[in-house]
Formats: C-alpha cells, sequence, structure tokens
C-alpha cells in the first residue's frame, strides 16, 4: 500500500482524505498492523486504483 501510495506520488494525507480513512489507521496499515474492514481495504484500492488483492498479498 505505502509503495503503490509513493508510486503515485500521494501523501498519506491526500490518500486518507480521498479514502475517508482515519489517519491513525492507515498508518497503521502502512506499518503492517492493524485489522482493516473491507470497506476500509475496498475504499483504498479504490483511491489507488488497484486490485483489493493487492492490498491483501
Amino acid at each position: 500500500m505505502q509503495a503503490e501510495r509513493i508510486r503515485q506520488n500521494l501523501t498519506q494525507e491526500n490518500l486518507y482524505l480521498a479514502a475517508r480513512v482515519d489517519r491513525r489507521t492507515l498508518q497503521a496499515l502502512e506499518a503492517g498492523s492493524g485489522n482493516p474492514t473491507f470497506a476500509t481495504l475496498h475504499r483504498i484500492a479504490y483511491v489507488l486504483d488497484v486490485p483489493l488483492s493487492d492490498l491483501v498479498q
């Protein structure tokens, strides 16, 4: 997730605002922790324009 965000020149702020995800949630996910809901992952995948499966590998 972090690599794709950086590849697209997005800041964490850009991503969490566009995906309507809490900042701390996004930080935890990028750090490899947290337990996101399907809806959260779906919104992030949509904003990054990547398949959901890319985020759960």
